[in-house]
């Protein structure tokens, strides 16, 4: 009897998927990093530091499958410096670029990557005292450790999303293809794993599972790094940057009290944005409206701010006020029109984003609205 005849069929089960998950990461890394183009949104333009870091982090993926694969073949010792080796390895790597892809997803602000792999030292440091003192506790402290590092991790990932989302709100109208949550869903999904990787017995139907999930997770990211367009808004000045450390927050918020918002602003944003219609332009950003109306970014935001609202209230107000006078002619003309496309003429990317604007400036949805104004 040969080999393949000796081995079982859910060991060659598990071999089958265990190659197919490596290969699909390996394929997506040499995808990112080799074409320049963008197969899946080709009128998107991601991020090009999210694309490296994603590439990065299926490299990684893909390797970690190898040096797994070649443990398996030549020790599959557990209590082997190789073992540790290869777990340290696995654990340094792929918590500095999934940190890297995560954080480059949140364009409000630059958020360096190094406290991720400074933050592994330790961790480097017990797998070093388990190779020295094979009986020592160091395993499980290690262990410990590193699920610390992922959950507070995920906090902060918390954290940053919602702080990413105010951002998008005060900047940018059309939230389509930027929705926050999928960052989290990425940085959920990633915790799980690393879960799986470290309470699931090899032997269990939990670990087919996790390479399942591993396939969606890869889907899931090369998509996201797909369609996020590049956000960035460029040339801030110095007062009208984006703060980053407690000091620059102090320095702004002591001089956003004795700032004197221009009175002028509501007559130009009339005059700029109002009457010419530009608020129909899809993804109009602040900058743009800023530049188009000629107020500095940063009085047009506090603007806002006094009217108790933000950037994107504002803008998808007169759209959707926009949308009404439209909907109104085409029942006063007798036209057969649908909403979908009143709302893309309107400034509506998608209609998803204006169903759910319509909805929190109307007080009902759409259907509804259109409803009581036939009957």
């Amino acid at each position: 009897m040969n080999i393949l005849e000796q081995t079982p069929l859910h060991i060659i089960f598990f071999f089958i998927l265990y190659g197919i998950t490596g290969a699909v990461s390996l394929i997506a890394a040499v995808y990112l990093l080799l074409r320049r183009g963008n197969a899946f949104a080709p009128d998107v333009t991601p991020p090009l530091r999210l694309r490296r870091w994603a590439a990065a982090f299926f490299a990684v993926s893909a390797l970690g499958h190898v040096w797994w694969m070649f443990f398996y073949i030549y020790s599959r010792d557990i209590h082997s410096a190789a073992y540790v080796a290869v777990v340290v390895l696995d654990c340094v790597t792929q918590m500095t670029t999934v940190a890297g892809t995560l954080l480059a997803m949140l364009q409000d602000r630059r958020r360096p990557v190094w406290p991720a792999p400074a933050a592994m030292l330790p961790f480097v440091a017990l797998g070093l005292l388990h190779i020295c003192y094979p009986d020592g506790p160091f395993v499980s402290i290690a262990a410990i450790y590193i699920l610390a590092l992922y959950v507070l991790f995920s906090v902060y990932m918390a954290f940053a999303v919602r702080r990413y989302g105010r951002w998008l709100n005060d900047n940018y109208a059309d939230l389509e293809n930027k929705k926050v949550w999928l960052t989290q869903v990425v940085s959920l999904v990633c915790l799980l794993l690393f879960l799986l990787y470290c309470l699931v017995d090899n032997d269990s139907i939990l670990i087919y599972i996790l390479h399942v999930v591993a396939m969606v997770l890869y889907v899931l990211l090369l998509w996201r790094v797909e369609t996020l367009p590049q956000l960035a808004i460029a040339s801030k000045s110095q007062d009208d940057r984006e703060p980053d450390s407690e000091a620059d927050q102090e320095s702004d918020q002591q001089s956003q009290k004795s700032v004197t918002i221009p009175s002028n602003i509501g007559q130009l944003l009339t005059e700029h944005c109002v009457d010419s219609q530009l608020y129909l332009q899809h993804d109009l950003s602040l900058a743009q409206l800023s530049a188009a109306v000629g107020i500095n970014r940063f009085y047009l935001s506090q603007y806002f701010s006094s009217q108790g609202m933000n950037y994107n209230t504002y803008i998808n107000a007169l759209r959707i006020q926009h949308f009404v006078t439209l909907y109104r002619q085409t029942v006063a003309d007798r036209r057969s029109v649908t909403a979908q496309q009143l709302a893309q003429q309107s400034g509506f990317r998608s209609y998803s984003t204006f169903s759910s604007a319509f909805k929190q400036r109307m007080g009902q949805s759409v259907t509804v609205w259109m409803r009581d104004m036939d009957g």
